[in-house]
């Protein structure tokens, strides 16, 4: 994979500071992930103070924490039922031979309209194309799991990347519902790729996604 296709789909840990609240709810476990470069997470990973199951675990409670709950952000539309089970495998290669994949092991969230071809839907945010996951998965995606990513989930934006409607709300899709601005809940983040700008703030892997334009 290539510097720009990492660069595309690093979806590494936050590092930029945030709300006040989001630093408070992440604790100082979480934070000290959260801050943590790709490179100082493979360290931890090879010198084995960290693994991937354990990143994955804290993750999933902080989109429980602070995504379906709390400030309920709506930045994530689905999690991986297998996130477990691929970062228990994925940290078993990992002690039989060391990758020098700078993405093994590393969770990362897809936009909700790049295929994976697993049990998890590819719908743009649509209830139309729910209950109907993709055959198979995108060039991007076959790429991020050979470097040994984990696909930790889909992540909200703009129903149909705002092709829907000129005059449609920024982060609204059918199936997410409104993703939420993590510095002022009552606005919308803006731009097709929401999710994307909530996860910078709030400590959440950051999404893949092409068209990140606005700041949040």
């Amino acid at each position: 994979m290539n510097r720009s296709a990492i660069h595309f789909a690093t979806l590494a840990i936050a590092l930029l500071a945030g709300p006040a609240w989001a630093m408070e709810a992440a604790g100082p476990t979480a934070q000290g992930v959260a801050y943590a470069s790709i490179d100082q997470l493979q360290q931890r990973m090879n010198a084995g103070t960290l693994d991937t199951r354990q990143l994955v675990d804290q993750l999933l409670e902080r989109i429980r924490h602070i995504d379906q709950s709390g400030p309920t952000l709506r930045a994530v539309i689905e999690t991986n039922p297998a996130a477990l089970q691929l970062a228990g495998a994925l940290d078993r290669t990992r002690r039989g031979a060391k990758s020098n994949h700078p993405m093994y092991g590393i969770p990362v969230l897809l936009k909700d309209n790049i295929d994976t071809g697993d049990r998890m839907d590819t719908t743009a945010g649509s209830l139309a194309l729910t209950a109907a996951p993709a055959p198979r998965d995108a060039g991007l995606v076959e790429r991020l799991r050979k470097a040994g990513a984990l696909i930790l989930g889909k992540s909200n934006l703009s129903e149909w990347a705002n092709f829907r409607s000129s005059h449609a709300s920024s982060g609204w899709s059918g199936v997410g519902g409104q993703t939420r601005n993590p510095y002022a809940l009552d606005r919308n983040p803006c731009g097709c790729t929401t999710s994307s700008m909530i996860s910078m703030p709030t400590l959440l892997p950051a999404p893949a996604s092409p068209c990140i334009r606005w700041p949040t």
